[in-house]
């Protein structure tokens, strides 16, 4: 069994017009998104063997603060350049990457592409991720190479503006 929980950064800033798009940061609703959304899915019970984030800063500062209110290593985050602009083909190959050994695993990127993925896995239906978002999905194999729509569940869709 391979649990996936794929996440859109939090809602990042434009204040910075000197920064390049890879480097903007989360502005103050991005900030308290982010921990909410990992509180929520501390309330669930949710356990992680492995946190992959793109390397944009908004992504990785969402994946860093999730991780936080999870009780997991930001030092072992898994920091993954491609993600920042993968496709959604692109994504699912760094996800059938993963080593097997990790099961539960929190993937942090970008829309719409992270949305495309979700879609593409999920045999239900999933919307537009807004920022902080999180689609879980269980899929019924021992490998991260054998996970499809076929054998997926979607578990939950959360969001924070649900609470």
């Amino acid at each position: 069994m391979k649990t996936l929980y794929l996440m859109r950064h939090a809602k990042s800033s434009w204040d910075f017009p000197e920064l390049s798009d890879h480097d903007r940061p989360l502005n103050n609703r991005g900030r308290k998104d982010a921990p909410l959304m990992g509180r929520e899915l501390a309330s669930r019970e949710v356990t992680l063997d492995l946190i992959v984030s793109s390397s944009a800063v908004r992504a990785l500062t969402t994946a860093t603060l999730v991780a936080k209110e999870l009780e997991y290593d930001t030092e072992k985050i898994a920091v993954e350049e491609e993600i920042y602009k993968a496709s959604k083909q692109e994504l699912l190959s760094i996800i059938k990457n993963i080593p097997n050994q990790f099961d539960k695993v929190l993937l942090v990127g970008h829309n719409y592409t992270i949305s495309e993925l979700a879609n593409m896995l999920s045999p239900e239906m999933v919307p537009t991720m807004p920022t902080a978002a999180v689609v879980c999905l269980n899929f019924n194999c021992g490998t991260w190479a054998e996970i499809s729509r076929q054998n997926a569940a979607n578990l939950f869709f959360d969001y924070p503006k649900n609470h």
